[in-house]
């Protein structure tokens, strides 16, 4: 399931194109989204991070997310129609 969710993110693909390895999209985008909603992404993050930070494995002058490395659609680009 994980791996699935994470072949999607990686990739960017449709959830339609999920491989059949990986189960039926429907249920790996199912849980996908449940997770979200319930905050389970976020709180794994922070766990990561906490037993990262603890064990002296995360250098936060190094270590971060950076929102500029997400891809936008290509017709957020901001350019007038017809020009």
């Amino acid at each position: 399931m994980i791996n699935g969710i994470l072949w999607i993110l990686r990739t960017g693909a449709p959830w339609r194109d999920l491989p059949e390895r990986y189960g039926e999209w429907e249920t790996v985008a199912g849980r996908f989204y449940r997770w979200r909603r319930s905050g389970s992404w976020q709180k794994i993050l922070q766990s990561l991070q906490q037993q990262a930070d603890a064990s002296g494995q995360l250098n936060w002058e190094l270590h971060y997310v950076d929102g500029s490395v997400i891809r936008a659609h290509q017709h957020t680009a901001g350019a007038l129609m017809g020009s």
